[in-house]
């Protein structure tokens, strides 16, 4: 794809895994692997097209009032899915991050994010930000509250310091599986981004999808606020 206009700053907000886990007679937590091992390639591929950052949303704090069951298996999976595609992805150059609060968090995975972070913090590759037991609200009230700690006038520069992460703002966040929303998702960062919903389940979401997704961008005009 020539000529095509890339974000630098891609979000993505990975839903319908368990819609396509039932779609496909699988169990909900076939689909939280399918696309787990879909986050691997597809960031791959989006750093390859010049995306200097993307955001993904692992796990909201709101997902821990699903069952005990499911909820105790995605902390696993993040666990062993680090254990075992951390070097993929240092080879890759890929730089990764967290975004979100420490607890309710498990000391195993507190100390895989830690081994994740520190093995990677010099790569140049692309930056992976990973919303992990993240809220969009709760980190603005975090920010605003870390100002009042450290006694900093609250102005937008300061603000920005303050977000789990110094990022640039994001340019374009996409959906998958057709829901409408951005469910508390980097709220302050997503101000002026373009909003994609295609229907594909995220275990679908593949190269040929982003695709799609790009040439939407590229027809975009994006104005922030002007004429």
């Amino acid at each position: 794809m020539e000529d095509v206009r890339m974000p630098k700053h891609l979000g993505i907000i990975m839903d319908g895994n368990r819609r396509w886990a039932k779609q496909n007679g699988k169990k909900n937590i076939e689909g939280h692997l399918a696309g787990a091992n879909r986050i691997i390639e597809l960031s791959k591929y989006i750093f390859k097209k010049n995306i200097k950052y993307l955001s993904i949303y692992a796990f909201s704090t709101e997902n821990f009032g699903r069952s005990a069951e499911e909820v105790n298996y995605l902390m696993g999976l993040i666990v062993k899915f680090f254990n075992e595609k951390l070097n993929e992805f240092h080879k890759e150059n890929i730089k990764i991050i967290f975004s979100g609060r420490k607890e309710p968090l498990s000391n195993k995975v507190w100390d895989i994010i830690c081994k994740v972070v520190s093995l990677t913090k010099n790569n140049t590759g692309g930056t992976l930000n990973i919303c992990l037991n993240y809220g969009g609200r709760n980190e603005i009230i975090d920010a605003i509250n870390k100002l009042i700690s450290d006694k900093e006038d609250i102005n937008e520069d300061n603000f920005k310091k303050c977000l789990y992460q110094e990022l640039p703002d994001l340019d374009f966040v996409i959906r998958t599986s057709g829901e409408q929303r951005l469910s508390n998702f980097m709220l302050w960062q997503a101000s002026y981004a373009e909003l994609y919903f295609p229907k594909t389940y995220f275990p679908d979401f593949d190269e040929k999808e982003l695709e799609k997704a790009l040439i939407e961008y590229n027809n975009r005009n994006r104005r922030f606020g002007g004429n």
